[in-house]
């Protein structure tokens, strides 16, 4: 409904603008009323834009600076220049919190993170299509195979010499010479990696 309204006010104005410039003025006319008359038409579609919210124009791509807040958009820039980089998932969409007066901008991403972004990078208004896409369940394995999924063996179910937590009485993660927690099959930490950080605390 908003995208409707946004194209029928877009067209209106658009059908003004055409229509005053083919028109051809009066001839008894003096050429000064006629640029009084044009100053009136630039002065009524200035207003006309200025009124025009921004939230019906979905699918336009602009920078962030020309948006407003509570916009939900889609495809957002990290870097200025740099491409979409956030927001791309089927039926995601962030929000702006903060008006974009200052150099970034504050913006709720789907995860419910709050993030600052620069005001000059690109973004996409409106979310993105396709919002059940997630809920799609599939009929069969094979289809699947279809889309080019292969099957996701665990590895308590391996051998040890296959995968880490392959081995041992029952189903244990921990068999092995790795200890215990969740690991790839080569060897590494699955959750978070290995820690780089030092730690604060000192005895």
């Amino acid at each position: 409904m908003a995208l409707l309204r946004g194209r029928t006010a877009s067209l209106n104005l658009f059908n003004r603008l055409l229509h005053q410039s083919f028109r051809a003025p009066n001839r008894n006319l003096s050429s000064v009323a006629a640029d009084v008359h044009n100053q009136s038409t630039i002065e009524n579609m200035k207003r006309d834009l200025l009124n025009l919210d921004i939230n019906s124009q979905i699918g336009s791509c602009m920078p962030i600076a020309s948006m407003r807040i509570g916009t939900f958009i889609h495809n957002i820039e990290v870097n200025p220049g740099q491409g979409g980089k956030l927001v791309r998932a089927a039926g995601t969409s962030a929000k702006i919190l903060k008006e974009p007066k200052s150099r970034y901008c504050l913006i709720r991403l789907p995860s419910g993170d709050e993030k600052l972004i620069d005001t000059r990078c690109r973004a996409t208004v409106g979310t993105v299509s396709n919002p059940s896409h997630g809920a799609k369940k599939l009929r069969k394995a094979g289809q699947s195979r279809w889309l080019g999924r292969r099957p996701v063996v665990r590895g308590v179910a391996m051998n040890p010499v296959d995968h880490p937590h392959g081995g041992g009485e029952g189903r244990s993660k921990s068999s092995g010479s790795y200890g215990k927690g969740s690991r790839t099959p080569w060897g590494k930490p699955c959750k978070c990696g290995f820690k780089t950080a030092k730690n604060r605390r000192r005895n």
